[in-house]
């Protein structure tokens, strides 16, 4: 039975601690959100509020549920995340499957082409006119098309890829199965792990667009929620449904609570899926990376 000595206990002591410290630094900020987004707002203004709602409410939320704007961006974020992320890994894994097999003769050249994206990523300009050209301005294409494959989780699927037995696929195609198939009924089932991991990784930039949609995206109906949370933060531009009253006059004299509440709508849902996935999260990570 191995021992831990004095010095293995001293760091991992030291080593739980600052993680703890810099864990408990990263959640202050979230928890004063959501304080804030719980106070009225005649105590956000003040800055009574830290960690703990002051004059507790519902009002702030009771008015982005009731703002159509909100839901709409909020849908549209949904929207791109789910179909973009299933997009992500449908060709992330199209191309990097036939990649990790060895009868592939020019996957060295393939990978050295995905190598050169990480190293020189192509200008905004260049872009912006592909953008334009392919007749993607003003569609939510722009936001998943363009980045349909990451180039670090290309790395990581390839080196999954690579763990499965080549004598696996070679019984497969013996029974009569083609590589379309092979990958869609042998490989992706084996490979939950990683596409669950990977899956966080794309899910998570989907619901964070921002870049993306302030560039192709004029329509304001079209914005995803990081925009329209953005209009509202540097804006001051709450909008106002004339048939809501109640609203009318917290929305003119203090809009900081709304902002708070919008930005806990927009944050927990994506944090919520993380613990449903962790299981495979670590995982897939850690086979991934066995093999460059």
């Amino acid at each position: 039975m191995h021992r831990v000595t004095s010095g293995q206990k001293a760091f991992q002591l030291v080593n739980l601690s600052l993680l703890s410290l810099i864990a408990l630094g990263m959640l202050l900020p979230f928890i004063n959100v959501l304080a804030q987004s719980f106070s009225s707002s005649t105590a956000v203004t003040t800055g009574k509020v830290t960690f703990w709602p002051v004059e507790f409410t519902w009002i702030n939320y009771q008015y982005v549920f009731s703002d159509a704007s909100i839901w709409r961006s909020f849908a549209v974020t949904v929207y791109i995340t789910v179909l973009g992320t299933l997009i992500n890994l449908a060709a992330t894994a199209s191309m990097a499957y036939p990649v990790s097999r060895q009868e592939f003769a020019g996957r060295r050249y393939v990978v050295l082409l995905v190598l050169v994206t990480m190293v020189f990523s192509a200008p905004l300009i260049p872009n912006f006119i592909l953008i334009k050209e392919l007749g993607m301005m003003n569609s939510l294409w722009s936001l998943m098309i363009p980045g349909a494959i990451s180039a670090f989780n290309f790395f990581v699927m390839r080196s999954f890829f690579m763990q499965i037995p080549g004598e696996l696929i070679d019984s497969s195609r013996i029974d009569g199965c083609g590589e379309t198939r092979i990958l869609w009924n042998l490989v992706l089932p084996l490979s939950k792990p990683v596409m669950a991991s990977l899956g966080i990784f794309y899910a998570v930039g989907h619901w964070n667009t921002f870049q993306s949609a302030l560039y192709y995206i004029n329509k304001p109906n079209l914005w995803p929620l990081q925009v329209k949370l953005r209009q509202m933060i540097t804006t001051d531009d709450i909008s106002i449904d004339p048939s809501a009253s109640q609203f009318s006059d917290l929305a003119h004299s203090s809009p900081e609570g709304i902002k708070m509440a919008v930005i806990i709508i927009a944050t927990v849902p994506i944090i919520m899926i993380y613990p449903f996935l962790q299981r495979h999260f670590v995982k897939g990570l850690m086979i991934g990376s066995v093999k460059a």
